[in-house]
């Protein structure tokens, strides 16, 4: 079975009773050569295990499975359980698990791969891309991440400081992995088409983080202070940040420290920047909690 062909989708699904969901955010690959480039794309080898989360009905679970040692396919709509039972049938290196990846323990479904090096290549989708990729990049779990995402989302993960795309959100991906954006794929790729551009990125896992940090944690609250309000100045929104536990007036002195002018935006600084406020900031942190002592 053609799992792209059109012809073919729709008597699978209306023979299993199965109705697309807004919800979940549900658009099936109908060009073949896209999960094709999508697997090649995720350089995958024997000696490697595949997570895909949201296979739909298995296009591109067919393709992981002809290049990894195994794939453990996450699948969220129960609805599409017989169909993958069927499309993925005499595939013995693919095991599909019910659920929801953002309340499953990563531990448990890494041990399917039985040592395998995990990474994870998925058509995501678009409602659940952040959350998802947070999770997944935080683990630590993960070599590469191959994901198609919207073309907006994929822009600011990779986005460079100064832009308008460049936020917390590129930040916290840039900070754990190298990141590149491969290719578009356009909506007429889809059944239903979506109104979007989709876009796949690769995000390989840093073997260091690009500058040292002292607190991880103090790190990206700094960071996400000062997104925000984007059109705040860089001090009045590490002010709001970090209210009630340090003074405008040492928040300054943190930056005079960084070489920081009082009205620059967050928006310009690029990790090591951050890193190094984080850092003063933390120091400072740290004499009031030791002062309080």
């Amino acid at each position: 079975m053609n799992l792209c062909n059109i012809d073919e989708i729709k008597p699978l699904l209306a023979r299993h009773g199965f109705r697309f969901s807004k919800s979940l955010g549900q658009n099936f690959l109908i060009d073949a050569s896209v999960p094709r480039s999508i697997a090649e794309a995720a350089r995958l080898t024997p000696q490697r295990g595949a997570l895909e989360i949201g296979p739909g009905i298995g296009p591109l679970t067919t393709q992981l499975a002809r290049r990894a040692g195994k794939v453990v396919a996450v699948e969220l709509d129960q609805a599409l359980l017989p169909v993958l039972s069927e499309t993925l049938v005499g595939l013995d290196n693919v095991e599909v698990v019910p659920g929801d990846i953002m309340k499953l323990d990563l531990d448990a479904l890494l041990e399917r791969f039985g040592g395998l090096e995990p990474v994870v290549c998925a058509n995501l989708p678009y409602n659940i891309t952040t959350p998802v990729l947070t999770k997944l990049l935080e683990s630590g779990r993960f070599s590469a991440l191959t994901v198609m995402i919207q073309r907006e989302v994929a822009q600011r993960i990779c986005a460079a400081p100064g832009g308008k795309d460049y936020g917390a959100f590129s930040i916290l991906c840039q900070y754990y992995a190298d990141c590149a954006l491969l290719f578009e794929v356009p909506p007429h790729c889809f059944l239903p088409a979506p109104k979007v551009t989709s876009a796949v990125v690769r995000l390989e896992r840093r073997s260091a983080p690009p500058a040292q940090v002292t607190d991880e944690k103090v790190f990206f609250r700094t960071v996400r202070a000062c997104f925000v309000q984007r059109r705040k100045k860089l001090l009045n929104g590490l002010a709001s940040g970090f209210s009630g536990e340090l003074t405008k007036e040492q928040l300054r002195q943190a930056m005079e420290n960084c070489g920081l002018e009082e009205n620059v935006r967050g928006e310009r600084l690029d990790i090591p920047a951050f890193a190094a406020l984080s850092n003063e900031i933390s120091t400072m942190l740290m004499e009031i909690s030791e002062n309080s002592n």
